[in-house]
């Protein structure tokens, strides 16, 4: 347990500091200085970081570990019950109460603040109180400032910006420690050690602990054990093997990445121990179902308040030395073995004119910083050496046939590999010789699109489609390829759509030469909302992104999973992908590994790994990727064709009115019937 020695030297360093700032914020509850709702903001800051501060000294007596159920379920009340909807509607940590009671600038700021504050839970249960100590120090600085009539909303502006462009440097460094170093093993001691027969182990995280993760350690942990380690096998199996597809050598990796939801335990203890045989030592990142999706959507943005080109260039240059700290160890990360988890209710957002937002010129600071971002993590992680695997089980509020559901996921999660290969095989042969695949909507749907195919230059060793089946992304059923973006055009629609977890209604996107060219849904009456929460939420700010992927799904059997249970607007687009046909937008399924050349199962090289936006990288980098990749599936229901144009003008189908017709391909259909 080497986070006890990191958190000693912590203890050591910041907890005269921090016991100088409890004290002056107890003294701050008392005093009668501020107006009656700054005195109110203040005194809930203070109280939740000396919650936090009681919390932290607990940890470090070792107190935590022994929380009965009912002590942690009550400390976990009080730390989310103002964050919860109900009563977040009234709350200071709500923008839009908080600007309406403290003004436009200072109400932003302060809830912000809350916010943030928020996040230094996970850390004050290990007894790490570095962050703890650094926001009571804002909080009394920011007290301070208030006390003081002649201050303006310029200078608490100013103080933010200078506590998160002072911290910079520490942030940055806790980013990629927790990301690389397995020393930072205070979860994985958790999941090791702890009685997971007793579910009182998941207060110990510090996070939100909802009905779905105390339902999903019981449900676990009725499973016999065969169970548990099958479903472990099938996950570190999936990671393994996406190694051996792309020709990559594990034995030059030594840390995996496992991201894990909270009630999982069994299955990751299992998997940190298969991971372990093949040599991998396991950092573990959990999370955990939000306590208010609305609160997550509206701080999403938060970083408008600080936000500008000098700020960006420092956090820029602190990840360039915490990495340069790190790399050594970097080039060891093998990359994330992620468990998803769906069912929860899906979740249209309140937009709120509140809330901080990027102007125009901060959205161009934002995609420039995660492009830069995301070059320097290839860089030291070396990309085009590491793989992943990502595998989803629901979990309770899916609703009442939730075991049932889970029995049929494990069921789709490992389904025949070599049938689904064959049967893709078949499809690729014939997309193989398309110039252009067209595809039409059905039952209302209005997509009519056309997709440009890489040509081969040898069809016997060469194929422009991927033939995916259940390593990297479980579960098996897909054929991909990135399209050639020159002759890639019309529109694509789907009535409804869930893109990581925000519901689009008649999402319409037009393309031209493979970018986009023109968008909207119908969520908003007002048509600038509209085209702004897509800007938000799929362009992330860019104007305009190639489509990066085509691809048609072929797990029928998931298809039918979701319209039995009347689920498909809670499956993850990792198993929905894989129901329909789906374009992506943003950058190929190759990024920043366009130049290893893979293999399908035939032996036949993929050769369409690049478009004409990421080749650019042979010459400028900055250019060539958008660091987002966003799949948007075309349900069978709402499919009227699928078809194969050659160039001498020939046609043939791969899918006419929902079904497929590849001869060889029957048993896709099989799910689909009596429905």
């Amino acid at each position: 347990m080497k986070y006890q020695e990191q958190n000693n030297e912590i203890w050591e360093e910041f907890s005269e500091r921090l016991e100088v700032v409890a004290n002056r914020l107890e003294e701050m509850e008392s005093e009668n200085t501020l107006s009656k709702e700054y005195a109110e903001f203040f005194k809930t800051a203070a109280d939740y970081l000396l919650l936090q501060w009681d919390i932290a000294k607990k940890a470090r007596a070792g107190e935590i570990e022994g929380l009965s159920f009912e002590e942690g379920e009550q400390l976990n009340h009080r730390l989310y019950e103002s964050f919860r909807k109900e009563n977040y509607e009234s709350s200071l940590a709500n923008p839009k109460v908080a600007v309406e009671r403290l003004g436009g600038v200072s109400g932003q700021i302060l809830s912000t603040v809350l916010f943030k504050i928020k996040g230094n839970n996970q850390d004050v249960f290990s007894g790490n109180i570095e962050w703890l100590c650094y926001y009571a120090e804002l909080v009394v600085e920011l007290y301070n400032y208030f006390e003081d009539e002649a201050c303006d909303e310029k200078q608490i502006s100013d103080c933010v910006y200078s506590f998160m462009h002072d911290y910079a440097e520490v942030a940055t460094e806790y980013r990629v420690n927790a990301l690389l170093n397995p020393d930072r093993d205070y979860f994985l001691s958790l999941v090791m050690e702890a009685d997971l027969e007793n579910p009182s182990y998941l207060y110990r995280y510090g996070m939100y602990v909802g009905a779905d993760e105390i339902k999903s350690v019981e449900f676990l942990n009725a499973l016999p054990e065969k169970d548990i380690k099958a479903m472990a096998d099938t996950y570190t199996e999936g990671f393994r093997m996406g190694f051996i597809s792309t020709g990559k050598d594990i034995t030059k990796k030594s840390v995996v990445e496992i991201r894990y939801p909270l009630g999982f335990e069994r299955m990751v203890r299992e998997a940190v121990k298969n991971f372990e045989k093949l040599g991998l030592k396991a950092v573990l990142a959990p999370y955990t179902s939000s306590v208010n999706k609305q609160m997550d959507y509206d701080f999403k943005e938060c970083s408008a308040l600080w936000m500008d080109k000098s700020f960006v260039e420092r956090t820029l240059e602190c990840f360039r030395n915490a990495f340069e700290k790190k790399k050594e160890l970097a080039p060891c990360y093998g990359g994330p073995a992620v468990i998803e988890v769906f069912g929860e209710e899906p979740f249209s957002p309140e937009s709120k004119k509140e809330n901080p937002t990027y102007d125009k010129k901060q959205q161009e600071l934002a995609v420039y910083m995660q492009s830069q971002f995301s070059q320097m993590v290839n860089k030291y992680i070396h990309g085009e050496e590491r793989s992943f695997t990502i595998i989803a089980y629901p979990v309770a509020s899916i609703g009442e046939k939730f075991e049932e559901i889970f029995a049929r996921t494990v069921e789709i999660n490992t389904l025949d590999y070599v049938l689904y290969r064959d049967m893709q095989q078949k499809i690729i042969d014939v997309l193989d010789t398309a110039d252009r695949v067209h595809i039409v909507g059905a039952n209302g749907n209005k997509t009519d699109l056309y997709v440009k195919i890489h040509p081969l230059s040898d069809p016997s060793k060469e194929t422009a489609f991927e033939n995916c089946v259940a390593d990297v992304n479980i579960p098996v059923g897909e054929v991909f390829t990135s399209p050639v973006l020159t002759g890639t055009n019309g529109k694509l629609h789907v009535s409804q759509v869930y893109l990581g977890e925000l519901n689009f209604l008649n999402l319409e996107i037009d393309f031209k030469d493979g970018m986009i060219e023109g968008y909207t849904c119908t969520n908003f009456d007002d048509e600038e909302e509209n085209k702004k929460y897509i800007e938000d939420n799929v362009l992330y700010h860019h104007p305009t992104l190639p489509m990066g992927e085509f691809a048609i799904g072929t797990n029928t059997t998931a298809y039918r999973m979701a319209r039995e249970f009347d689920i498909a607007g809670k499956l993850p687009i990792l198993i929905a992908e894989k129901t329909g046909p789906h374009f992506a937008v943003g950058d190929t399924c190759y990024t920043y590994d366009e130049d290893n050349i893979t293999y399908n199962p035939d032996g036949k090289a993929i050769v369409a790994r690049d478009n004409e936006v990421s080749i650019l990288r042979k010459t400028d980098m900055s250019k060539a990727y958008f660091n987002c990749h966003t799949d948007i599936t075309i349900p069978y229901d709402e499919l009227g064709a699928i078809t194969v144009i050659r160039g001498d003008g020939s046609t043939e189908d791969i899918i006419r009115d929902g079904r497929f017709v590849v001869p060889g391909t029957e048993k896709l259909n099989e799910p689909l019937e009596n429905m």
